[in-house]
């Protein structure tokens, strides 16, 4: 028998918007979120304040405990506002890729039976074909702007009361990404408020983060991997998160050095580049405390001579899957 060297982590029956947005009024300006490209701030304060009245107009809208809202975009500073808003407002949310067709989008929504979608106006053309193809679709919101849309920018200044919803975080489910596993078509994997929440107490002592430190969220959220690392477990523990939409090299190396960034979840390709490409070097890296890889096995050989070139610790390596929330192991 193998026991971990971590003590038994109760589970954690919360909402997951209150497991990890519960600090947030007194975390206060310390900066939440930062758009990796323009600058763009949001602090703690302000993520608290909008995501409640988001949830407020969402139930003035008619969203309802039980429906489905389809959050289709990538990463943004305002994805984490609509998901915690989403919850907050009784809704389960399903995560679509932002690079779906209109038929696999639909093939989504009618799976779920989603009757709401958040999306981006440059991805609004895809989101209004799947609504039509999938049908059920009461409204199509948009997190930006455009012409014919409810913007969730507007709904910030609602006054409607907010939502006080008896979420039993035991059977509600809080998120519904889509996986195919290894085989065959993505499936939605029904994650309740409990199973989220308590994989990030499970996780946190293997996560070193906190208050001061700076996470670079370049996986996409709509990925149970990216919306563990780098929105649930970052914004519970008090760091900052800065967001790329893509990945592009030197976009990437650029965001560490302007914002100094302190920790890197990534994926087994980026440890190549990091490992390999001549591109590093025109970049100051020393900010950087420590790289985890996950998604996909990562060489030995490769980790060392990541680990080697950025002068850190031996690089991370975890394990998990979407049906577990997703971490179950990180060495």
């Amino acid at each position: 028998m193998f026991r971990s060297e971590y003590e038994d982590v109760p589970a954690v029956e919360e909402p997951i918007h209150e497991a990890v947005l519960g600090s947030a009024a007194s975390r206060g300006d310390a900066p939440a979120l930062i758009d990796g490209v323009n600058g763009m701030t949001l602090t703690y304060a302000q993520l608290d304040t909008f995501h409640r009245r988001i949830a407020a107009a969402l139930a003035e809208l008619g969203v309802r405990k039980g429906d489905v809202l389809a959050l289709h975009s990538p990463n943004t500073v305002a994805f984490p506002t609509a998901f915690y808003a989403a919850t907050r407002a009784g809704a389960s949310v399903t995560t679509v890729h932002p690079l779906a067709t209109p038929e696999e989008f639909a093939k989504q929504l009618r799976d779920c039976a989603a009757q709401w979608i958040v999306t981006v106006s440059p991805l609004l053309e895809t989101a209004r074909a799947a609504a039509e193809l999938a049908g059920g679709i009461r409204e199509i919101l948009v997190c930006d702007q455009a012409e014919g849309h409810r913007s969730l920018l507007d709904m910030l200044g609602s006054t409607a009361p907010e939502p006080r919803i008896d979420i039993d975080p035991v059977a509600d489910v809080a998120a519904l990404p889509y996986s195919s596993g290894t085989t065959g078509s993505p499936k939605g994997v029904m994650l309740t408020h409990r199973n989220i929440a308590t994989n990030l107490a499970q996780l946190t002592p293997t996560m070193p983060m906190g208050p001061g430190d700076r996470i670079l969220a370049v996986l996409p959220f709509f990925h149970i991997y990216g919306l563990t690392a780098l929105m649930n477990a970052p914004l519970r523990q008090g760091a900052t998160v800065v967001v790329l939409p893509r990945f592009d090299l030197d976009t990437f190396l650029a965001a560490i050095e302007k914002h100094r960034i302190t920790g890197l979840y990534v994926a087994p390709p980026i440890v190549l580049a990091l490992a390999k490409h001549p591109a590093v070097e025109g970049y100051d890296l020393s900010s950087l405390k420590y790289v985890i890889s996950a998604a996909a096995p990562l060489d030995a050989e490769l980790a060392e001579a990541c680990s080697r070139r950025l002068g850190l610790p031996p690089v991370g390596q975890a394990y998990g899957m979407t049906e577990l929330s997703p971490g179950t192991h990180v060495v």
